[in-house]
């Protein structure tokens, strides 16, 4: 069988020196939490580590595609995308990438006056299977801050940058809901922009691609983010918006139902009164009869 500790292509990592990690050890603002190790591997084919006497750091691997397996302390864990790994320091472990599946891993290894605390907690939730933790873009954003001020160099600044910013990361895992608030707003904006844009293009055809360029996503991103939100699709919600609009049309207004077809973004007008029975249950034109107001209406039905 093929073991690989590193070397996987696409691969990130750093490994501090023991100078820098000593220095670490004897300042104030650093000692409480310091990162010796992190990186990212992704599709780590063949990826292997094993530790009997466990390691001096704690370690959190955090998998966002594949799977993989471990072993911790006696207890055998399967993780899957989206799950984290904890290891406390100086426990047996060992732990390898899906030979089918390999993992893609975002990984660190840590350790502070602190650390140990907050590794309890989460070998806590690790162990009662709650480790699921959506690697989200703040996630992401606070890996790489850490990642790219690393690679600037040791500075004392940089130094005490991350190890005030890594317990902020770390809390997205031990404090999930709180730590997402911020992103559910950013996304709630996300989908309050693209409902505006729906709105003004009622009466213009407009594609599922053009609706994700307008907020800056990828169709399949901004498809799920609206989802999540609004319980319907970017499309499906498009023409509830416009069934509202033609109900509000054929209520108060004399329009033809061709016209309001083509009020809506509609060219033909048979699919637009199969559209409209589909969410209202009657036909325009019977629609309107129930519930027209239009003064000229009333005088015809008179």
């Amino acid at each position: 069988m093929i073991k690989k500790k590193e070397g996987f292509e696409g691969e990130k990592a750093i490994i501090l020196p023991p100078k820098i990690i000593e220095q670490y050890q004897s300042r104030s603002i650093t000692q409480e939490f310091y990162i010796t190790d992190i990186g990212y591997y992704p599709k780590a084919q063949y990826h292997y580590r094993d530790r009997p006497s466990g390691a001096h750091e704690y370690i959190l691997i955090h998998c966002i595609e594949g799977k993989g397996t471990a072993q911790v302390d006696g207890h055998e864990i399967t993780i899957r995308p989206n799950d984290f790994l904890i290891i406390p320091a100086g426990k047996q472990h060992l732990y390898r990438a899906d030979p089918d599946y390999p993992w893609t891993i975002y990984w660190v290894h840590f350790q502070g006056l602190q650390a140990s605390s907050i590794c309890e907690r989460l070998y806590d939730k690790m162990l009662s299977r709650k480790n699921s933790v959506m690697y989200n873009e703040k996630h992401l954003f606070l890996f790489d801050k850490i990642y790219s001020t690393l690679q600037q160099g040791y500075s004392r600044d940089n130094m005490e940058f991350i190890s005030l910013t890594f317990p902020y990361y770390l809390s997205g895992y031990l404090l999930n809901e709180r730590f997402n608030h911020h992103l559910d707003e950013q996304l709630e904006d996300l989908t309050e922009q693209a409902i505006r844009f729906l709105k003004n293009r009622i009466s213009t055809p407009t594609t599922l691609k053009e609706i994700a360029e307008h907020v800056h996503l990828s169709v399949s991103h901004f498809s799920s983010i609206f989802h999540k939100k609004t319980g319907y699709s970017p499309i499906e919600y498009f023409n509830h918006l416009k069934i509202q609009k033609a109900c509000q049309l054929l209520q108060f207004t004399n329009q033809r139902i061709f016209e309001i077809a083509l009020a809506i973004g509609i060219n033909d007008p048979y699919y637009f009164s199969r559209l409209f029975r589909s969410h209202m249950g009657i036909s325009p034109k019977n629609y309107r009869s129930r519930w027209s107001l239009s003064p000229k209406r009333k005088t015809d039905e008179s």
